[in-house]
Formats: structure tokens, sequence, C-alpha cells
């Protein structure tokens, strides 16, 4: 053994040279330390008797980083004490750990290590196998090879993803749909992740991405419940360091870094080609059409409106239509909804017409039509293509929706959010403006689809809902009329 290689014991009492994942000054740790004299890393052990043990250089995995001055690479907290020691880990077993102010984030999967000596101690013995057993998340147990964890050393680091949805009222799809693409999404790419609903709750929402924040995100990703509460969010995410994602909906003036969602605008315009389509299909003359538009606070209603007004505005100044009342319903509210249009029914009877800006406020119409028998009577628009949504069309009471295909949204979000994760500067197909700054913010827009009757089966062929969520009941004979397989 060379000079450079002599080895000893730091005791408990120096400082400086305790990690606070091994022991506090002046106390005793489970697991003492070893360290090389020359500075070039600690080894394991327990005491001075293991100090024969074949060389163990560590450097760091894909999350590991120095926390003591002077000492590069990874300081592991070991799994030697005899409470913690697994036969099938052995004496290499690891567990890493990043540190956080509120504490440390586990990585999941093993850290990497080089061992200067293909051979490794066991039970006194010696083997000369190239694979070790690395104790990973869970106390798992899992084999790497030496050019695997070459592999794993050479790739970038990977941050945890934070995702904040809005509700689970205003429309199912956030739960049935966004959460769980966007889950087998990360899960796919093999990075953290941690997603939670807000609940139309602005304080709960500021304080789920506080937290999110602390627990060390790197990239937040959220879907706002209004500009104000989502720019505060952002302002503060950005502050800190972490890149921020409006997903479906733009927060006005937030600057985030990146912006998904679908073309709402188009999303308007199909509605209202959906509703002159049924219009002219009843025959219907000079009809007085009802505005429920989507809330007065989400950008993406503002957009909605634009796109219908663009097709019935045009008819409204010709005399061709009607413009009817109208009412933009707060938070999406499918119950102060159907008050609202309640009380529009009461104030003009004869309205001939719905423009509804989705699939719940929509049904909360039809809710009210059906108490007065005017319901398959009156066509009645909407979005989201929810099971409820594409019920009403096969019924006959709901004229059309608008599919967005959720899972096309929640991958591209995810692939944005995985490249941010890595440290990387991934680039968007496009771009909108934001009409408060002015500025542009790097965008993925898909395109939407407009549903009738005849082609419902293509949602089910998509995926998105299944035959046995959609043709319950009454509707078995109409999805087979509908020709859903």
């Amino acid at each position: 053994m060379s000079s450079s290689d002599a080895i000893v014991a730091i005791p408990a009492a120096v400082p400086q040279r305790v990690h606070p994942n091994i022991g506090q000054a002046g106390k005793k740790s489970p697991d003492r330390q070893i360290w090389r004299q020359d500075g070039g890393g600690p080894r394991l052990g327990l005491d001075r008797r293991r100090a024969r043990a074949p060389t163990t250089r560590w450097r760091p995995g894909p999350r590991c980083r120095s926390g003591v001055p002077g000492v590069s690479g990874l300081l592991p907290e070991t799994t030697n004490s005899p409470s913690e020691r697994s036969s099938k880990a052995g004496r290499t077993g690891i567990r890493c750990r990043k540190q956080h102010s509120s504490g440390p984030l586990r990585k999941k999967g093993p850290c990497t290590h080089a061992q200067g000596d293909p051979q490794s101690d066991r039970r006194g013995g010696r083997t000369n196998s190239r694979s070790h057993r690395l104790r990973g998340d869970g106390g798992q147990t899992s084999t790497t090879t030496s050019a695997e964890a070459s592999a794993e050393a050479s790739q970038p680091a990977a941050g945890k993803i934070g995702v904040i949805l809005p509700d689970s009222k205003s429309s199912a799809r956030w739960e049935t749909a966004d959460r769980k693409y966007l889950q087998e999404a990360f899960e796919a790419a093999g990075v953290e992740y941690d997603i939670q609903n807000a609940q139309n709750d602005k304080t709960a929402f500021q304080t789920i991405a506080d937290q999110m924040i602390t627990n060390g995100a790197t990239v937040l990703m959220i879907v706002n419940l209004d500009s104000g509460t989502g720019k505060t969010v952002i302002d503060k995410a950005r502050s800190q360091g972490v890149a921020t994602i409006d997903y479906d909906r733009l927060t006005l003036g937030g600057n985030a870094a990146y912006y998904v969602s679908f073309d709402n605008e188009k999303v308007g315009q199909l509605q209202g080609e959906g509703l002159s389509k049924c219009l002219a299909d009843k025959g219907a003359e000079k009809p007085i059409v009802a505005y429920l538009n989507g809330s007065p606070t989400d950008n993406n209603a503002t957009l909605f409106k634009q796109g219908y007004d663009g097709v019935l505005k045009p008819k409204f100044d010709s005399g061709e239509y009607v413009k009817g009342p109208e009412q933009s319903v707060p938070d999406w509210d499918n119950t102060q909804a159907g008050t609202l249009f309640e009380q529009m029914l009461t104030s003009e009877p004869k309205i001939a017409g719905v423009l509804s800006a989705n699939d719940g406020l929509g049904n909360a119409a039809i809710t009210v039509l059906k108490k007065n028998k005017l319901n398959g009577k009156v066509p009645v628009t909407g979005q989201d293509a929810t099971v409820q949504g594409l019920q009403n069309i096969l019924a006959g009471d709901q004229c059309m929706t608008v599919y967005k295909a959720v899972k096309k949204e929640a991958d591209a979000a995810a692939k944005l959010a995985v490249a941010l994760a890595k440290g990387e500067k991934p680039a968007a197909s496009g771009s909108v403006k934001d009409p408060e700054t002015g500025q542009d913010v790097p965008a993925e827009l898909l395109d939407p689809q407009a549903i009738y009757a005849e082609n419902v089966k293509d949602v089910v062929a998509d995926g998105y809902v299944t035959k046995e969520e959609l043709c319950t009941g009454d509707f078995a004979d109409k999805c087979t009329e509908a020709g859903i397989q």
C-alpha cells in the first residue's frame, strides 16, 4: 500500500469533515466514514479493521452531489449498520440522498460507483464478479454491470417535476385523462413527479406550488385557476430557478417558459360551426341563440368565445340569427350554470339554440330544457368529449362536442418537462402572443376535432373513453346504432 493510500478514521469531533447525512460532530454516528488522507474521497468502513478491503472510489450518479468541502462526488448513506444491512445488498449497498432544505429526496434506482479492484469483499472472501448489487429505492436490489454504470453516470441529472391540476368539477378530464396520461408519460421517462389537484382553491394552489418547490421540484407545470394566482406562482418559481410550463391555459402576464394546449380559438370556431349545422338540420328560421360562456377569469374561455363569435356574429349582424341572452359562468361551475340558464330561459322562452362552452355547462342547460320538455328540440353544444357529453349526443339532447385528444397534449407537455428536468432547452414548434405583455411564448398547439352522433365512435376508437363506460344501460342500443364496437 502506497503512502497516498494510507487510511485514517476521522474522529467525530472534527466538524468540518463530518457530513450531515453521516453524523453530527460530537455524536456517535452509526456508520463511521473512512477517509483517504489525500482527499480523494471516502471509503466505507465501520472501523479500522476493514481498511484492508479493496479500494472503492466513489463518483456521483445522475443525482448525487458533494456535500463536504474538498471532496468531490457522492457521500452515500451507508447501509452497513446491522439493522440496515441486507444480505442481498452486501457491503456495497447504498442509498442515494440529495440535499434539500426540507430533507433528502431519494433517487429512484441505484446510484453508481466504480471499484478500483474488480474483486469485492463478501463475508471475508473474494469474488471476481463484474456485477454489483446496489440497494435502490424501497430497499430493492438490482444488478448493474460496469458498462451500465458508466452509461448511467454519463446521463444528465433529471430533476423532479411538479404538476398542479385545477379541479375535478369543471370537467372530468382533469382526473380521468390528464392525470393518467401525464403519469404514464413521466413513468415511461423514468423521472420523479408529483401531481396534485387544487380543487379550485386559490390558496391551496399556491400552497401546493410552494411545497413542490421546497421539496425539490425543478420543473413546475400548472393549469391556472386565474392569471393572477398563476402569475404569482410562476414568478416565485422562476425566482428560485424552477422552469415553468403553462398547461392547457395560458397565464396572462406570467411569461412561463412554455405553453402547451390546443388551438382554443379553433375549438370555439368548431362550436360555432356545429351549432349552425344543427340549427340548419332542424330548419330553424331566425333562431334566438343564447350563450353560456366559460369562466371570465380563464383566458381559454376568451379564446373559445372569439372562435364562435367569428362564426355567429356575422349571422347576428345579417339578421339570419337573433342574439339571445348571454352569461359567463364563474369558475366553470355547473351548478351556477344551471341557475343562470334557467333565468335566461325564463327571460326568453323562445331560445332555439345554446352555445355552451363545454360539456358540463351543456349538461346544466340540458337539465333545465328537460324540465321544460325542450330537450332534443333545442340544439346545445359542448366541449371535452366527456362520457356524459357523448351520452347526451347519442340521446339526441346535445348537438355536438369538441374532442381534444388529451393524451397528445399530455405527451407534448411531458416531453418538454422531462427535457427541462434534464437541464435541456427544448425547441417549441410555435408560439402565442401574451396579450398583456405582448411577448411571444414558445408553444405547442394541437388540433381539436368536432364530434357529432355519426363519429362518436372515433373517440372510443382513440381510447379516450371505453365502450364499457359509454354504453351502459339504455345507451347500449344507441351505441350499436352509432357503430361503436
